[in-house]
């Protein structure tokens, strides 16, 4: 049995049993991977596939286990050789990042400019997505960590980092009807007004709409996106009002717009940084999540990174004490 014979098995079932295409990704011929798989079903005395003709069309029993096995132990080979990267080369290498859009506009430039002064040898790929897209690139492992708000139960096979805490904001033009209102703002009044917010999750229930939902209240959403931008261009054009994270305001903006704070009226959310459970860090990797949440500590970041379940980094983050991200929300208006 050989490493390469373990590569070429997860190629086959990470491309759906198309032998083809595990080929194509994997830059070798479609005969070869067929003569290793059959190489390895007979030594290890077990049928891993089965099958119709010539095509694959299932994992046996015994053949999920041992792709399980198998993606263990390429990951153990992944981890050795970052440890002797690390050996060999501590400050240079590659950090990925998958984030969200609100993180990757307006929280982590400031990171990424204090972590490429630190490590100027380490290239940093930012890819921005929804959470279901970034769970995607954790899938498939092309990212070191991902950074989002919430939805927790789209990454299990990561450890998760609590960073900061923050509350919605709602944003309209000047005179508009609300920034009129003396009243504390409800949904009740919001719902009186077209809406403009962050895109829904497909996979599980908003925070936002479950709000209104609990009051039984019908919201007028009337445009959603992924950019917090994409939603300030329609607040000003008069398209709606706007919901947004905090962060994506800027204080210069507010010549233009009104932000009102909206504490109390959504759940509170938690935005973590995720890395998944079997990965080694390397050093350069830890340092940069002291440096996106300076209250996790470098010694309890060890910890985080030894654990070998959420909860454990539960425990370990029940003991600190999150930020709140404000922006320039503004509540005497």
């Amino acid at each position: 049995m050989t490493l390469q014979q373990l590569k070429y098995l997860l190629g086959i079932v990470d491309n759906g049993l198309n032998i083809t295409a595990a080929a194509e990704n994997l830059h070798t011929s479609q005969p070869g991977i067929s003569r290793q798989l059959k190489q390895l079903e007979r030594e290890i005395g077990v049928t891993i596939f089965s099958r119709k003709g010539k095509s694959l069309v299932a994992l046996t029993p015994a053949g999920q286990n041992i792709v399980e096995l198998a993606r263990r132990i390429t990951q153990d080979v992944h981890n050795i050789r970052s440890l002797g990267q690390d050996m060999a080369a501590e400050e240079e290498g590659t950090l990925s990042i998958g984030a969200t859009p609100t993180q990757a506009r307006y929280v982590l430039p400031e990171t990424l400019s204090q972590f490429h002064e630190r490590y100027p040898k380490v290239n940093i790929e930012l890819h921005q997505g929804t959470s279901e897209q970034i769970a995607t690139l954790v899938a498939e492992h092309q990212i070191d960590f991902a950074i989002a708000t919430d939805s927790r139960d789209l990454f299990p096979e990561l450890n998760l980092l609590p960073c900061f805490h923050w509350d919605r904001i709602v944003l309209t033009t000047p005179k508009h009807p609300l920034t009129l209102e003396r009243k504390a703002l409800t949904l009740e009044s919001l719902s009186k007004f077209p809406l403009v917010t962050y895109v829904f999750s497909t996979v599980r229930e908003s925070s936002f709409l479950r709000s209104f939902r609990e009051k039984d209240i019908e919201p007028n959403v009337v445009l959603t996106a992924r950019d917090a931008d994409v939603i300030k261009t329609h607040v000003r054009m008069g398209m709606g009002v706007g919901i947004i994270a905090p962060m994506a305001l800027q204080c210069e903006e507010l010549d233009r717009l009104v932000a009102i704070d909206a504490e109390g009226l959504f759940p509170t959310v938690t935005t973590w940084l995720g890395f998944p459970r079997d990965k080694v860090l390397r050093q350069y990797m830890k340092d940069f999540v002291t440096m996106f949440a300076p209250h996790w500590p470098s010694d309890m970041v060890e910890l985080a990174c030894g654990a070998e379940t959420q909860k454990i980094v539960d425990n370990l983050a029940a003991s600190l004490a999150l930020p709140t991200r404000t922006g320039c929300t503004r509540v005497d208006i």
